[in-house]
C-alpha cells in the first residue's frame, strides 16, 4: 500500500478497512488480520496499525474477541457506508462544485459523459 503524505498514516489504514468492507472483501461477522499481520501487509509500526484498530472499534466498526481476534461488527458497511456518504457530500461536494463552476463544467455536459 502507497500512503500519501498529507494523511496520517493510521487515517490511510482505516480508509484501507473502509474499502475492504464496502468492496465487501470483509463481511459483517468476518474475521479481520491481527494488527501484527496488517502492520507487515502495509509494512507499518505495530503502534500504528493498533492505533487504527482503535479508532474502528470507537467507530463500532471492528470488535475483538479476546484471545480469538478482530472481526467486522454487525452493519460495518451500513456504517461506513454512512460515514463515507457524509464525508463525500460534506468534503468532496463543494470542491467539485467549486471546480466545476470554475471551469465551467454544466451538470448537462456531467451527463453527456455518462453515456
Amino acid at each position: 500500500m502507497e500512503f500519501s503524505e498529507n494523511k496520517p498514516i493510521y487515517k490511510q489504514i482505516v480508509e484501507h478497512f473502509f474499502s475492504r468492507i464496502l468492496s465487501k472483501t470483509w463481511t459483517d461477522g468476518e474475521r479481520v488480520p491481527s494488527v501484527r499481520e496488517i502492520a507487515v501487509l502495509l509494512e507499518v509500526n505495530p503502534n500504528t496499525a493498533m492505533r487504527a484498530f482503535h479508532e474502528l472499534q470507537e467507530l463500532d466498526i471492528l470488535y475483538n474477541k479476546r484471545g480469538v481476534g478482530y472481526f467486522v461488527s454487525e452493519k460495518a458497511h451500513k456504517k461506513v457506508k454512512e460515514i463515507k456518504r457524509k464525508e463525500f457530500i460534506e468534503v468532496k461536494l463543494p470542491s467539485l462544485f467549486k471546480d466545476m463552476d470554475q471551469l465551467d463544467i454544466s451538470f448537462d455536459e456531467l451527463k453527456e459523459l455518462r453515456k
